[in-house]
């Protein structure tokens, strides 16, 4: 099967930085897949290019099987919401309207529910929305167009918790009754876990996790409790940070922790928490091997 987003070798430099360096993946048709990483990492630039807004400086990148840029084919089937998405000085009904005349599987009765959960003001100038409404609009474009593939950045700047919840019930309910392919760019990565069947995660410009979701659950865990308990537990076992207060001390160890091993850590008065997808992104960087643990767990285990 022919991926929905391929890049290869892909590359972009500006004047003073390399945004994005040698990124290589792929994503499949009909999946959600977040793309994460800190601010600066190289995400938008990645959308956009993937958007055919931007050309790269080297690689190649591929949508729907060709390039994207300057491709109608592709772009008609395309729909990006950014979290600065610019609007005309015209009212939320004009430009759900245009929409319509853009995306071929535009579903007007959806665009209007979506209006309605928002509070959104069908004769309500755009321009004088709040950064909340303007990005529940976007949400509303994004989610109406039914494109096969779907990218969003970032595209709930402003929306309270009530709101953004209303945006995940949707994007999952549209999924599993229109799949699409949907590339989800957040920094609220535990918020939206739930959403993802994989994680891109970008550092630096380049990808330095790909794996998927699944995988990456029970991959590191914290361990806490005596001092000399906590050595006795980690020896032997891959160890990202260590932490010491007097006599307790915190370990991150990384692998799949067995039965045994939750009671031998009962036994030694230790209590372990899985890391959260947040955190595995926050240590990422610093950690190479943990792509290699997520895709082949029995590897790093003690």
């Amino acid at each position: 099967m022919t991926a929905a987003i391929s890049a290869t070798a892909l590359t972009r430099r500006y004047r003073d930085q390399v945004a994005l360096d040698d990124v290589s993946f792929e994503l499949p048709t009909g999946s959600i897949t977040g793309l994460l990483g800190r601010n600066g990492a190289g995400k938008t630039t990645l959308l956009r290019i993937l958007a055919g807004q931007e050309f790269p400086s080297a690689g190649s990148v591929r949508v729907l099987g060709e390039p994207p840029a300057d491709n109608e084919r592709v772009l008609s089937r395309m729909v990006f919401v950014r979290e600065d998405q610019a609007y005309p000085d015209i009212k939320v009904r004009h430009a759900l309207r245009a929409a319509s005349w853009f995306y071929p599987n535009w579903d007007a009765g959806l665009a209007e529910t979506l209006a309605a959960d928002f509070n959104l003001r069908p004769n309500k100038a755009i321009k004088k929305l709040s950064r909340g409404l303007r990005s529940a609009l976007g949400i509303t474009i994004g989610l109406a167009a039914r494109a096969e593939v779907t990218l969003f950045d970032e595209p709930y700047a402003g929306l309270d918790a009530v709101a953004r919840q209303i945006f995940y019930d949707r994007l999952l309910a549209e999924y599993g009754e229109h799949p699409r392919t949907i590339l989800l760019s957040t920094h609220l990565i535990d918020e939206a876990a739930a959403l993802f069947e994989s994680v891109v995660v970008i550092d630096q410009g380049r990808i330095v996790l790909e794996a998927a979701a699944d995988g990456l659950r029970g991959v590191a865990s914290t361990v806490s409790g005596p001092l000399l308990a906590v050595d006795e537990f980690t020896a032997g076992r891959p160890v990202w940070a260590r932490r010491r207060l007097g006599s307790q001390a915190s370990v991150v160890t990384v692998g799949p922790l067995a039965e045994a091993d939750r009671a031998r850590a009962r036994a030694l008065g230790l209590d372990l928490v899985p890391l959260t997808l947040q955190q595995l992104v926050v240590q990422a960087a610093g950690w190479p091997g943990l792509a290699g643990a997520a895709e082949h767990p029995e590897g790093v285990s003690a």
